[in-house]
């Protein structure tokens, strides 16, 4: 059985191995001693096959492993943490299963678990600032070939995701939008309208910082594609990146990697407009670029 996202079940497998190596011992040696067949060590081990939190205090307990912190971490990665309801538990997003590709079902638990996101948007407004209707406009026009029933249950999902950004202890959200974003028209008149008034109210929340990387900024480095970085409770050694492709999503999760692109975010968020010119900048937009299509 899988528990959590396979970028976690990676990190988990690993650093168990890492300890049972540690502790000078085989797969088989620690399997012995937690009562297990070895074949169940290795698929954890390997990412194949996540874990429980019961299960990793066996192995580290045979491992001889007292580091409370290293303990918590490890839990958390197999998704026993209080965001994610308990470990073994499904999300909300299980109920549409069917529906949402493992890559989605991936992204959906780490942005419920994650405390922080930082998010670099070049073309479409990012989906925890969706509007339904820009959600549906957006979902039609990528997944045309979607009934209509599918379409309006992606557009369930989308905005309730949004429910990270509200809550006694919500996501902590810095999105960085190119202005592309704010003119490009999706959907029929007032769609556009109604979305940039939304993005202004969501930018009034304590938690939620929003810039806007202006046309006038000339080239810059987000022009290689949108990304966003998860950051998580426990330590920086849960973040992750992820990066959307047509048909697919790349996880990266090396501390090189995450570097990389905490670097390029600071950059783009140097370059971009404050937060109080920002939104400005997009009431300005949607006074003249959608002036006469609200409803």
């Amino acid at each position: 059985m899988r528990y959590g996202p396979a970028v976690r079940r990676r990190k988990l497998g690993a650093e168990l191995r890492r300890q049972r190596t540690l502790a000078g011992l085989t797969s088989g040696e620690a399997a012995r001693r937690v009562g297990w067949h070895q074949s169940k060590v290795s698929r954890i081990e390997t990412g194949r096959s996540g874990a429980r939190p019961a299960d990793v205090e066996l192995l580290l307990d045979a491992y001889g492993v007292r580091d409370a912190e290293l303990h918590a971490l490890l839990a958390a990665l197999c998704g026993s943490g209080a965001q994610n309801g308990g470990a073994g538990r499904h999300g909300w997003w299980h109920t549409y299963r069917d529906l949402l590709p493992p890559e989605y079902r991936d992204f959906i638990s780490l942005e419920y678990g994650a405390s922080r996101a930082r998010t670099l948007e070049t073309t479409v407004v990012p989906g925890l600032l969706q509007t339904p209707d820009y959600a549906r406009a957006v979902t039609r026009a990528t997944l045309s070939d979607l009934p209509v029933k599918q379409v309006e249950e992606l557009v369930e999902v989308r905005i309730a995701r949004q429910d990270v950004l509200r809550g006694e202890d919500p996501l902590e959200l810095w999105a960085v939008l190119d202005e592309a974003v704010l003119r490009r028209e999706v959907g029929p008149p007032g769609v556009m309208a109604a979305q940039l008034r939304h993005i202004l109210d969501v930018g009034q929340l304590p938690h939620v910082r929003l810039q806007v990387l202006p046309f006038a900024s000339g080239v810059h480095i987000g022009i290689t594609g949108p990304f966003v970085v998860f950051s998580f409770p426990l330590t920086s050694d849960l973040d992750v990146v992820v990066l959307d492709h047509l048909t697919s999503s790349l996880y990266l999760e090396q501390k090189e990697d995450l570097r990389a692109y905490s670097d390029a975010f600071d950059t783009l968020r140097g370059h971009a407009l404050s937060c109080e010119k920002s939104a400005q900048f997009i009431a300005r937009i949607a006074a003249t670029s959608w002036a006469g299509t609200g409803v």
